[in-house]
Parts: structure tokens; sequence; C-alpha cells
């Protein structure tokens, strides 16, 4: 029943958290964004109850996030079992490697606390699982070979090794091993029926079973179940059952006395399928020059992120709010510091002052919920106009596109003296400019926009 429940669990979850990222543009985080909320690092850095709740749930219960929540340490057993078709009994015990296990940790804790952004991304699970959906429909060639390449590398050690990245590199999974250790439910071998076959140790993907022994090492064991599942004897048991003796567990017992029964909540599904991108077509008539992104001096965070230096402290890159973006404006930064996290750029669309989708959706804090009045008083960067980009001064024809289309009237087009002729340029009021971006996605300059937004430092509100 153990390893029936987790299965059925897990499948449940990762279809919830595949249909959030799939489904991000058309609404459902409404109901279902909770399933990012309670991945462990999203509610460290949003400073949520959740995240002292996973640890509870490890002291109670073992490692059970790995197995049913993350959905990354999902994605590997689906690896690990397909490698179990073409072998069968193929594992066996090692001893923790500890050295790698705490110094990867140790880098990684540093790493969040000084935003070092790079290091986060590659080593966080969820924030690696989102990539790796987002990265099947996104045409961002980055992050798609980052999202594959990591897929290859987890699929690879699954398929031939189990839980291994689980268990010496991810650094979820050790600080849950701090607490999992401790568990009041775990695994147990029941002595007077254990024949020492051998089978649970050959079928445990997390090797941390030593059948000789009659050990296990819960710090690694992740509760899959499929020990207790493979046991011919009913050797073996979760339970809070005190042990007999020292030498049936790997650590030492807690005291079950002073411990009170936490319950366990229960996870909501849903479905998913991959989506294409739609390609754009012109129609034969004519060759299309695609805008380009300027160089932009300061990153444009999107509205509710306060500044690009909380983003970088709260964003796991995960590409959630990449996926809910409905108009296209965000996608994920190839800048060291702030890699893979949304940055906002206009070639293909402009933040529309209606829209607050990427706060609501976004588990870790790093984007705040706003309502759509505080949005269009917040002003995320401010227009700058390129002289020598203009088609009113290089084409000589009039335009005002950017003074039409500006939603807080922050362009007017004011008379210019170019060759002996009065023509109409835009002049930038920065003080009602809240960098939306609608002048540089609509002005028709090819390749490079006459008007760009450049990002605040720091998120101003009138």
């Amino acid at each position: 029943m153990l390893k029936k429940l987790r299965i059925t669990l897990a499948v449940i979850m990762i279809l919830l958290v595949t249909t959030l990222f799939i489904g991000a543009g058309y609404g459902i985080s409404q109901w279902i964004g909770w399933a990012a909320k309670i991945q462990f690092l999203p509610a460290v850095l949003s400073l949520s109850l959740i995240a002292v709740a996973i640890i509870v749930v490890a002291l109670l219960f073992g490692r059970i996030y790995c197995s049913i929540v993350c959905p990354l340490g999902v994605m590997q057993d689906i690896y690990s079992w397909l490698g179990g078709k073409i072998k069968k009994n193929r594992f066996s015990y090692v001893k923790e490697h500890k050295w790698l296990r705490y110094t990867v940790c140790a880098i990684f804790v540093i790493c969040l606390i000084f935003g070092f952004t790079p290091v986060i991304t590659l080593l966080e699970p969820y924030g690696n699982f989102g990539r790796i959906v987002t990265s099947f429909y996104m045409r961002n060639v980055t992050l798609s070979i980052i999202a594959w390449v990591m897929m290859l590398i987890l699929g690879v050690l699954a398929f031939l090794y189990g839980r291994a990245y689980c268990n010496s590199i991810c650094p979820v999974g050790t600080i849950l091993s701090f607490f999992s250790r401790f568990s009041l439910f775990r695994v147990r071998f029941d002595q007077d029926k254990c024949k020492h076959c051998g089978l649970c140790e050959k079928n445990c993907k997390a090797r941390a079973i030593d059948a000789k022994a009659g050990t296990v090492d819960y710090s690694r064991c992740v509760v899959c179940g499929d020990c207790t599942a493979q046991c011919k004897f009913d050797a073996l048991h979760y339970t809070a059952k005190r042990p007999v003796s020292k030498t049936e567990t790997a650590s030492s017992e807690p005291d079950l006395g002073r411990r009170s029964f936490l319950v366990g909540s229960a996870i909501a599904a849903g479905t998913a399928a991959v989506a294409q991108a739609q390609m754009k077509v012109d129609g034969g008539l004519a060759v299309i020059t695609e805008k380009e992104a300027p160089k932009r001096q300061t990153l444009i965070t999107p509205p509710g992120s306060v500044s690009a230096r909380h983003m970088q402290k709260h964003c796991t890159g995960c590409q959630l709010c990449v996926s809910a973006c409905p108009n296209n404006v965000l996608r994920p930064s190839t800048d060291l510091m702030h890699f893979m996290q949304p940055t906002m750029s206009f070639e293909i669309g402009y933040c529309r002052p209606e829209c607050t989708r990427c706060g609501e959706v976004c588990p870790t804090g790093a984007i705040k919920p706003i309502t759509k009045e505080e949005k269009t008083a917040i002003h995320a960067g401010h227009a700058v106009w390129v002289k020598d980009n203009c088609v009113v001064l290089t084409d000589g024809v009039s335009c005002g596109n950017c003074q039409r289309h500006c939603p807080t009237g922050a362009i007017q087009m004011v008379e210019y003296q170019h060759n002996g002729q009065t023509v109409m340029i835009p002049a930038i009021n920065e003080s009602r400019c809240i960098g939306c971006g609608a002048c540089e996605n609509l002005c028709p300059s090819r390749p490079f926009s006459a008007i760009y937004v450049e990002g605040n430092v720091m998120h101003r509100m009138d």
C-alpha cells in the first residue's frame, strides 16, 4: 500500500505542476498555483510557513517530499523505473558521499545568502523542472540548451543509479536529510522474519539499505515503498514502532514521548500536454525584419518585483512567470548575476497596464502580487529616444506611434528643425513613464526601435 499510495500521489503531483507551467498563460494558476508554493525553496524564499511544515513532515514521515511533492524527484523515478524494465534487482548499498553532499549544500546556501544566481538556478530542483517543461514550447535557445542538458544528465543518472542526484547533489534533499534521519515513521526491519535475501537492497533506488546488516540510512531513504513491496517475508514495515535494538537502524532513535502527530495534507491533480509555439508567417508578400532588443544599461524587471536586486535574491528562475505572461514580454535573462531570472523586453509585445499575471503565479515573492491600480502607479523603467533610429528623421515621414499608444501620456510630439524643415518628434516626460514598453514595441523602426525602455534600479510608486 505504501508504494501504491506514493505512486498515485506522485503522478498526481507531477501532472499538476506540469499543467501549471503549461497553462499558466491561461489563468489556471488561480486554481492550482498552490502546487508551486508548496515547493521547498519557493516556500523558503517567500518566508512561508509551508517551509516549516515540510520540515515537520520530514521529522514525522521521512523524505516523502522528495518522492511525492518534488516534480524533479518524480521525474527521476520515471527514468529509474524505465531502467528497472531493462535490468531488475540492479541496485546495491553504497555509503553516503558526505563530502560531496555537504560541500554542494554549503555552496548552495552561501550562494543563496549572497544572491549568486547561476549556482542557485542550476541546483534548485523545482526551478530545473520548470525550465525542462517550458523548454519544449518556449523559443529560447539558452533556456532550451540548459534544460535539455540537465534533463539528459538527470535521466542518465536516474536510469543507471536511481536517486544518485537527490542523495549526492540536490541541496534540498541534503537539507531534508538532516531531519529525515530522525523521522518518527520509517522503514524498519523485523529481524525475526528477515532472511537476508537482499531483495530490498537490490530494489532500493536510494541505495540506502544494507540487507546484510539489516539497517537503513534514513537520511537518504525517500520512502518510496519499493523495498516493502519486494520483501517476500513481510520483514519490512513502514511504522512508528520503537525498535528492539540499536542495530535495527542506521541512526539513533528520537525521543518519541515528545512528539505529536501531524496529519499530512492531500494533493489535488491536473493533467497536461506539451504545447507547441506558433510560427509567424508573412503571407509571402515581403520579408519581415524582426525587432531586436537594445543593449540596456539596467535590466527591466516586472512591476511588483521592487528592483533587480530583490529579484536576484528571491527568484529561482523556474520560468512560471515567463509561461504565464500573455504578452510575451518576460524572458529568461542571460546576464550572469540574474541568470535565467525574468527580465522584460518588448520585441513581441508590451506590458499591458491591466495585466498582473506574473505576480499572481510567482511562488517565491520575487514578484509581489499587485492590483491593476497599483501597477499603473509603478515605474519599472523609463523611455529613451534614439534620434538616429527615428523614421521621422531617417525616412522623412510623420509618425507619432509612440505618442498615440502611450497609456500614461508620458510622450508628447514637439516641433523640431531638421534639414530646414519643421518635423514632430517625441518628447518624454520621465516622471509619468512607467516603463510598459508600448512605445518600444509599436515603434515602426527596424531592427532597433527609435524609442526604448531603460530599467529603473529601484522601482518607484506614485
